[in-house]
């Protein structure tokens, strides 16, 4: 198992859940601030928390000081969640939660088939209503209306339902999206989910690849070295390397031998 990590500067952007909607919706979206200075990179030797704290001494170089707002989204994994508050622990830093706004939808639409039929035009309105009231800041009343509908309408199955009612309640702090649509900040993972493809599986998950673990790292790390901009640098810090390692402390080797005989 791969983990991803990717560190960038983003504008703010302030909006609203009605803006949210409208770009589900709309044809022709309005431009929004792009990602800039993004540098990703993935791993299947090191763990997730090493990954994790790596991203943040990447952080931690752009903004030695803590002057600007860092913001960390997540999918809700307990573990991913644990290693990241450490992390912002060791480095004194304050961090914003926040839970990708696309694996909420997710849930939500789940819990709709524990109502509704496969297919059945109503369970839209039934998730958009839902997850509107989500975006301006309702996640808990949320919770508490798709279990009384399931408990109203008798549903024979509601697993779904009340898994998605306890991933709500279980990281409200981190579902203000009211809040951070307000002050601007990302709320859905799309960066990191690219990244997943376009470093990970795109070359990795080739139909009869067959990998050993030293060699999938290497072609991992080469690259996010490429999808990060970073290729010709470390290209040329490469060739300096290797010419020192394999000709020129070679070529002193036998200067200092001739010298010595020299001198005998």
């Amino acid at each position: 198992m791969a983990t991803v990590a990717a560190v960038y500067d983003l504008a703010v952007s302030p909006r609203s859940a009605a803006d949210v909607f409208g770009d589900l919706t709309a044809t022709e979206r309005a431009p929004r601030p792009k990602p800039r200075q993004k540098r990703v990179w993935a791993s299947v030797a090191k763990e997730a928390g090493d990954v994790i704290g790596e991203a943040f001494a990447e952080a931690e170089q752009r903004d030695p000081d803590h002057a600007r707002r860092w913001v960390v989204l997540v999918d809700g994994s307990a573990s991913q969640i644990t290693a990241i508050r450490k992390a912002a622990k060791a480095a004194k830093v304050k961090v914003t939660l926040v839970l990708d706004f696309i694996h909420v939808t997710e849930y939500i639409w789940a819990a709709a088939w524990d109502l509704f039929k496969e297919g059945d035009a109503a369970a839209e309105a039934w998730v958009r209503r839902y997850l509107r009231q989500i975006l301006e800041g309702r996640a808990s009343t949320v919770a508490a209306a798709m279990r009384r509908s399931a408990t109203c309408q008798k549903a024979e199955k509601r697993a779904n339902i009340d898994k998605a009612a306890q991933y709500l309640l279980g990281h409200v702090e981190m579902l203000r999206y009211h809040e951070f649509l307000r002050d601007g900040l990302p709320i859905a993972t799309g960066v990191i989910e690219g990244a997943c493809r376009y470093v990970v599986k795109d070359r990795m998950d080739i139909t009869g690849a067959r990998w050993g673990l030293p060699g999938a790292e290497a072609v991992l790390r080469l690259r996010s070295l490429h999808a990060s901009g970073d290729l010709d640098q470390y290209w040329e810090f490469h060739r300096e390397r290797e010419f020192t390692r394999n000709h020129s402390s070679h070529y002193a080797d036998v200067e200092r031998t001739w010298l010595s005989r020299a001198a005998a």
